[in-house]
């Protein structure tokens, strides 16, 4: 599948260098994170040629934003981030007359993003929670807690994540404290104890967490559910929890950046992705929850009344929504550091 999608983004690239299409729409996602089937799709009933990068992390599109938001129209980012592009003026507003399928969209996520909360620059385009894939046959008893993670009995078979926001938030919340704590002690409390926990862990990944659990390679991972239901769909011994302690929910969007050179195309492209038919088979393939009810609605009935991917019980979960952090980066960058560097 990367080999194809890697010729999909070369070809596109090729032709957008050599003139082929000036008709264009410039868009930044994260990795493994839309069906390419659904820009083909697009691309036939617009006349508009996608041109397609990813990025890793938030933070590592926020370098490459700030250094030139203009060569992308269409970003993805996550909520926290979303936060931090408004007030930075990295983002402009959406013209509602354009993106009709907006309305398609779960008012509810749009209370849940208390930095977009009218949906001014930003319509969501996937949500998941934060939790733990572990191995039924190697685990026991089923864990209900961050604990686990810190329970020497699993060393050398842990995956956290490689990400400072999400491994310090899980540290937080284990503790008692908000993932969106800023308190400087609560801060190195946390960062103490994943120090300490650091000789039990196996790895620090990312995209690459949901293939080493299908083949067995660890016993428990940090995981998005959105990987999680990938990852138990590829082995039956497999389980998602979210800790009873509290965890993170988290939306990404779509956002039009402030210098776009596509303004208009970036609309048909968010109007698009937003279209219940093709929202759901572009969850269907990446795995993912969408916010359109319609669109969950057209998923096989597996994927809908996954509790991985549609928890029942969601709202009686302690989940937090991530806040910019951008006032406490230089402390982040300096646990992360001591963290890795141990």
């Amino acid at each position: 599948m990367k080999k194809r999608w890697l010729l999909f983004v070369l070809l596109t690239l090729l032709l957008t260098a050599c003139g082929g299409n000036d008709n264009v729409v410039n868009v930044y996602n994260w990795g493994e994170y839309i069906d390419t089937e659904v820009l083909r799709q697009f691309e036939d009933e617009t006349g508009i040629t996608v041109v397609y990068d990813t990025f890793v992390t938030n933070e590592d599109m926020y370098v490459k934003m700030k250094n030139d938001s203009s060569q992308f129209d269409v970003v993805i980012p996550s909520d926290y981030m979303i936060d931090r592009m408004i007030k930075e003026d990295m983002v402009q507003p959406l013209d509602a007359s354009k993106i009709p399928n907006r309305e398609k969209v779960n008012t509810e996520f749009f209370s849940d993003m208390s930095f977009d909360a009218d949906g001014t620059y930003s319509v969501p385009y996937m949500w998941g929670t934060l939790g733990i894939v572990y191995d039924k046959t190697k685990v026991s008893p089923a864990p209900t807690s961050w604990d686990v993670l810190w329970d020497p009995q699993y060393e050398g078979r842990i995956v956290m994540m490689d990400s400072v926001r999400d491994t310090l938030g899980i540290a937080l919340v284990r503790l008692g404290y908000s993932m969106n704590a800023r308190d400087e002690a609560q801060l190195e409390e946390a960062k103490n104890t994943l120090i300490e926990q650091k000789p039990l862990v196996y790895a620090y990944r990312l995209d690459e967490t949901k293939d080493m659990m299908v083949q067995s390679e660890s016993d428990l991972a940090v995981m998005y559910s959105g990987d999680a239901y990938v990852a138990l769909s590829g082995n039956e011994n497999l389980e998602y929890v979210v800790p009873e302690e509290g965890s993170n929910l988290w939306i990404d969007g779509m956002v039009i950046t402030k210098d776009a050179k596509n303004v208009d195309n970036a609309h048909a492209f968010i109007n698009f992705m937003t279209r219940p038919d093709i929202a759901a088979k572009n969850a269907e393939y990446i795995g993912y929850s969408i916010p359109i009810p319609e669109g969950v609605a057209l998923l096989p009935e597996e994927m809908r009344n996954s509790h991985v991917a549609y928890p029942e019980n969601l709202e009686a979960m302690q989940l937090e929504v991530f806040n910019d952090p951008s006032d406490i980066l230089e402390v982040y960058d300096r646990i992360w550091t001591d963290i890795i560097s141990h």
